[in-house]
C-alpha cells in the first residue's frame, strides 16, 4: 500500500481509508464476529502505521468508523421491517440512524485545512453509540 498509495513528497492529499457502514468493528469486537473485527481492526492500524509513516512528507491520513448509517445495508440488519428499524433505532443514544451525507461530512472536514492537525485518527461518527463504551 506504501509504494501505490503515496503521493508525491510534499502533496497535502489527505488519503482516507475509509472502513465500511456500520463499523463499530473497527474500534470493538463482536461476538461470533472474529474475522470481521479483525479485519476492521487491521484497517484502522494500517491507517495509523500509515500517518506514521507519511507525516513528515505532510501527508495526513486518518480512518473513518461510521456507526448505524440509513443506506441499503440496514435493511439487511434490521430485516427490512419497521419492527427491525424500530429497534434498531432504539439503541442510539442520538434516537435515529446516521446519513451517508453526515459520513461524507466527516470526510470532507478531514480532507480541509480545518483539520490539519488531525493525522493517526479513528474518527468514529456513531451518533453516541460507543460513548459509554458498552453499547454493541
Amino acid at each position: 500500500m506504501h509504494d501505490t498509495a503515496a503521493p508525491r513528497r510534499g502533496s497535502s492529499m489527505a488519503f482516507l481509508p475509509i472502513t465500511s457502514a456500520f463499523d463499530h468493528a473497527g474500534v470493538k469486537g463482536f461476538k461470533g464476529q472474529g474475522a470481521y473485527a479483525a479485519a476492521k481492526h487491521g484497517v484502522v492500524g494500517l491507517s495509523k502505521s500509515a500517518a506514521l509513516d507519511y507525516a513528515a512528507s505532510g501527508i495526513r491520513i486518518n480512518a473513518v468508523c461510521p456507526g448505524m448509517i440509513d443506506t441499503p445495508m440496514m435493511d439487511r440488519f434490521t430485516g427490512a421491517t419497521p419492527e427491525g428499524r424500530r429497534e434498531a433505532i432504539a439503541q442510539e443514544p442520538i434516537g435515529r440512524f446516521g446519513t451517508p451525507g453526515e459520513i461524507a461530512e466527516t470526510v470532507l472536514w478531514l480532507c480541509s485545512d480545518a483539520a490539519s492537525f488531525v493525522t493517526g485518527a479513528a474518527i468514529v461518527a456513531d451518533g453516541g453509540r460507543r460513548a459509554d463504551g458498552v453499547r454493541a
